[in-house]
C-alpha cells in the first residue's frame, strides 16, 4: 500500500512544487517507486518534469471523473518515478465536483489500488475542493513554509482545514512535517521565522532547511529535477536530506 503525502500550502510561491518534484526524485533515487499526482491546474509538476502540458492524451482531470484510467494517463519519468500529469483543464474540476456525488473522495478512488511506495500529491495553492480531495486521499501532509515575514499568516486556516477533514472524512490524517524553504542564512528574519516555527511545531519541523538556491529555481525551466540539473548544489543536498527524514518518518 502506498504512503500518500499531500504537499500543501495555500500560499503560492513557497516551494511547494519544487518540494514535490525533488523529494520524489530523491525517494526514487533511494530505490522507492514514486508517483507524483499533479493536482494543481497550473500543471507545474508536469512541465517541471519535462512533459508538454498541451500534448497529453489524458490527465488527472480525466481520471478524477472516470473518463480515463490511471494506467492510460500515468507518464513514466524514469525507472522509479512517474507522474499523473495535469494542465489547465483541471481548473474545471472545482466546478464539476460541487455537484458530484462523493465529491470529496474522487481522488481517493482514483488512487486506489495503485502500486507505489510513495504517492506525492502536489496540491493547488488554495483550500478548495481539489485540496479537500487531496487531504481525504492522503495519509499525511507535508507543509512547505517560506522563511519570510508573512510565513505564519494563513497557517492557522490551513491547520483548521486539516482538522476538519480529519474529523469528517479522514481520521488517520497526520502532519508528517513542516519544511522551511527559501531560507537565507544571511537574513536575520529567516532565523527569526525558523525559531517561531520551532516553538510552534516542535518535532514536526523537519531538521532539513531548504535554502534560496538559483539552481533549484532554474531546474524546472529545463524540465529537470535538481538531481539532473545540479546534484552538487546546496538545494540538491537539502532535498536529499529531506528524503532521508521522510523515509525515517514513514517506514
Amino acid at each position: 500500500m502506498p504512503n500518500i503525502i499531500a504537499v500543501l500550502n495555500q500560499k503560492g510561491g513557497v516551494g511547494k512544487t519544487t518540494t514535490a518534484i525533488n523529494l520524489a526524485a530523491y525517494l526514487a533515487k533511494a530505490g522507492h517507486s514514486v508517483l507524483i499526482a499533479d493536482l494543481d491546474p497550473q500543471g507545474n509538476s508536469t512541465s517541471g518534469l519535462g512533459l508538454n502540458k498541451q500534448n497529453l492524451s489524458s490527465t488527472l482531470y480525466d481520471v478524477l471523473f472516470s473518463r480515463a484510467t490511471p494506467a492510460d494517463t500515468i507518464q513514466k519519468i524514469n525507472n522509479n518515478l512517474a507522474i499523473l500529469p495535469s494542465n489547465a483543464d483541471l481548473a474545471g474540476a472545482e466546478v464539476e465536483l460541487v455537484s458530484a456525488a462523493g465529491r470529496e473522495t474522487h481522488l481517493r478512488r482514483a488512487l486506489a489500488g495503485l502500486d507505489y511506495d510513495y504517492i506525492l500529491i502536489d496540491c493547488p495553492p488554495s483550500l478548495g475542493l481539489l485540496t479537500v480531495n487531496a487531504l481525504t486521499a492522503a495519509h499525511s501532509v507535508l507543509i512547505p513554509v517560506q522563511a519570510e515575514y508573512y510565513a505564519l499568516e494563513g497557517l492557522s486556516q490551513l491547520l483548521s482545514v486539516i482538522q476538519q477533514v480529519r474529523a469528517a472524512l479522514n481520521p488517520g490524517l497526520d502532519i508528517i512535517g513542516v519544511l522551511i524553504t527559501l531560507y537565507d542564512s544571511r537574513n536575520s528574519l529567516s532565523e527569526q521565522v525558523k525559531k517561531e516555527l520551532e516553538s510552534y511545531f516542535g518535532a514536526k519541523l523537519f531538521e532539513t532547511v531548504v535554502p534560496r538556491n538559483v539552481r533549484l529555481a532554474e531546474a524546472p525551466s529545463f524540465g529537470r529535477t535538481i538531481i539532473e540539473h545540479d546534484r552538487w548544489s546546496k538545494g540538491a543536498r537539502a532535498y536529499k536530506s529531506l528524503a532521508k527524514e521522510v523515509e525515517k518518518r514513514t517506514l
